[in-house]
């Protein structure tokens, strides 16, 4: 269970830190996450790989955690902030209009597109852990980056003219 836990528990904590925006939620989900997956161990078919399982158990803790939650929480996504912005308050502000775009993405988009684009996972991978078709997956990441660069499009870096 240790070599589970010590295998697995950064990506879950970043799976869940990305779908909540708040560290402490991200972590009360880690645990809930890492609780169902070591009681239900035994009950494991193998199915599936054991990530794909845990990653599964993860979303519906994350999911659940965020339907508590009264505030929108936020989505930091360090490798999606523009590295090009010389001026720390251009920055702060192209990662917050970053951030209310991913928001306003429903939430299977938004699942989707941190599956993929921040934690790597394969479209097969991602279709296995919603238990939806692979094809899903492909139109609802592609809807996903429509919307969401539709959202940033009129955010144009106004010193450079790029959109971030």
């Amino acid at each position: 269970m240790e070599e589970l836990f010590k295998t697995h528990r950064a990506r879950v904590l970043a799976l869940c830190l990305n779908l909540l925006g708040d560290r402490a939620e991200a972590e009360d989900a880690l645990q809930e996450t890492f609780l169902a997956v070591f009681r239900s161990l035994n009950g494991f078919r193998g199915d599936a790989n054991v990530s794909t399982w845990i990653y599964r158990i993860a979303l519906r803790a994350a999911l659940k955690r965020k339907a508590r939650l009264r505030a929108h929480a936020t989505a930091p996504l360090d490798a999606a902030t523009n590295t090009h912005a010389e001026d720390p308050r251009e920055r702060i502000e192209q990662r917050a209009e970053l951030t209310r775009a991913l928001e306003s993405l429903s939430a299977e988009h938004r699942i989707v597109l941190c599956l993929f684009a921040i934690e790597g996972l394969t479209h097969k991978e991602i279709a296995e852990i919603l238990g939806v078709p692979e094809g899903t997956i492909w139109s609802r990441l592609h809807a996903a980056r429509k919307r969401l660069s539709a959202s940033l499009a009129g955010h144009l870096d106004k010193t450079n003219g790029r959109a971030f």
